[in-house]
């Protein structure tokens, strides 16, 4: 194993850290408010039953020994756990909105600092976009690519394969859960000369909810992403999207109208993704990528940032009556609130703890259903 994230942090912070991602209605951006709010895990994980209160219902924070029983299956599994704040926490995933606070890892964690693009397709592709996406993660393998991917069959499968070993598995499930199962092996290949990375906590089997969060990893990992084959509705696509928000750059392969499955590639390309035809069309896009994509597929999110101590009144209650089941944008209740945008965001930080909130893409939240 090469590559490990320096040890940023104590053995006792490490572990507040992780009961703190671990605690009932606690998300990634919840996460990063709280530590920015109170300084330490272990200081946020004392307020909690407060925020909670506040929020208008009681709570308890995850239990230290479930931690410890976490702990002890990424030991077993022989992988690691890389904060948001370590060295070797790749770069541009930290740029991404709701960026995965922790990630456990198996293997060579400084493929994750080289220049990566990610590869996503159909499940179900045809043979002849099969071999062209081997090929493709071939070729930008040798010109001195990452190729990340999610493992899935048929396109992630190939690319994984093509850039041996300059590859990144993302995975929806724990880190010690293979699937698809008939991709143990390719996994384990990965775990043992590639990089493997995991969100979920080892023990978890991957839930419909997992994936798009694993294709916003895949999607922040890369400077940019290309479709090889995908149908109009298909979680390549869903990648391709959080890749324009994330201000990267979108690529497609072109396909025949009269095949369904390359409607996707076509659809992003008339959208505004840049059209490839070789892996020396990608190389020319990202070699020289400096933050401002060529693609126009994008739909940029509103960002807001917690600013400590500036609390004006602005109380749960009051942003509850605001809100419906229907996402709005955070700054539309900053303007109908007429407070802070720190303060709107710690009533939504109460009430996110409490429950009663949900955060949707784009800076959106809702009253949870």
């Amino acid at each position: 194993m090469s590559g490990a994230a320096g040890p940023a942090l104590s053995q006792d912070e490490a572990f507040a850290r992780i009961r703190l991602l671990r605690s009932p209605n606690i998300g990634p951006v919840s996460y990063a408010m709280l530590l920015q709010r109170f300084g330490s895990a272990a200081e946020a994980l004392g307020a909690l039953p407060d925020l909670g209160k506040r929020g208008g219902r009681q709570y308890r924070a995850c239990p230290a020994d479930r931690i410890e029983r976490e702990v002890e299956a990424v030991r077993k599994a022989g992988a690691k756990y890389l904060f948001h704040d370590q060295p070797g926490y790749p770069v541009l995933l930290g740029r991404i909105d709701g960026a995965p606070p922790i990630l456990t890892w198996r293997g060579d964690l400084s493929l994750a600092s080289k220049p990566c693009v990610a590869m996503v397709g159909a499940r179900n592709a045809s043979a002849a976009a099969v071999k062209l996406a081997r090929d493709f993660a071939q070729g930008l393998a040798e010109a001195g690519f990452t190729v990340v991917s999610g493992l899935a069959r048929g396109i992630d499968g190939a690319a994984h394969e093509g850039a041996f070993p300059a590859t990144i598995g993302v995975i929806a499930s724990g880190i010690d859960i293979a699937y698809p199962p008939q991709h143990g092996d390719l996994q384990e290949r990965i775990a043992n000369e590639g990089l493997l990375l995991a969100e979920q906590p080892p023990g978890t089997e991957p839930r419909g909810s997992h994936f798009p969060s694993r294709n916003r990893i895949i999607a922040g990992l890369a400077g940019g992403t290309l479709v090889v084959e995908a149908a109009v509705k298909s979680g390549s696509l869903i990648t391709a999207r959080l890749a324009g928000e994330a201000g990267r750059e979108v690529m497609a392969i072109p396909g025949s109208p009269l095949e369904a499955r390359s409607h996707g590639c076509n659809h992003l390309i008339r959208e505004g993704a840049v059209l490839v035809q070789a892996p020396e069309d990608v190389v020319e896009l990202l070699s020289g990528f400096d933050g401002v994509p060529r693609s126009t597929f994008r739909e940029p999110a509103t960002r807001f940032d917690f600013e400590p101590g500036e609390l004006a009144d602005a109380e749960p209650a009051e942003l509850a009556d605001l809100l419906t089941t229907a996402p709005v944008a955070v700054d539309e209740l900053i303007r109908q609130s007429g407070t802070s945008p720190s303060a709107v965001q710690l009533a939504l930080l109460e009430l996110e703890v409490a429950g009663r909130l949900e955060r949707h893409a784009g800076g959106k939240v809702s009253l949870a259903g």
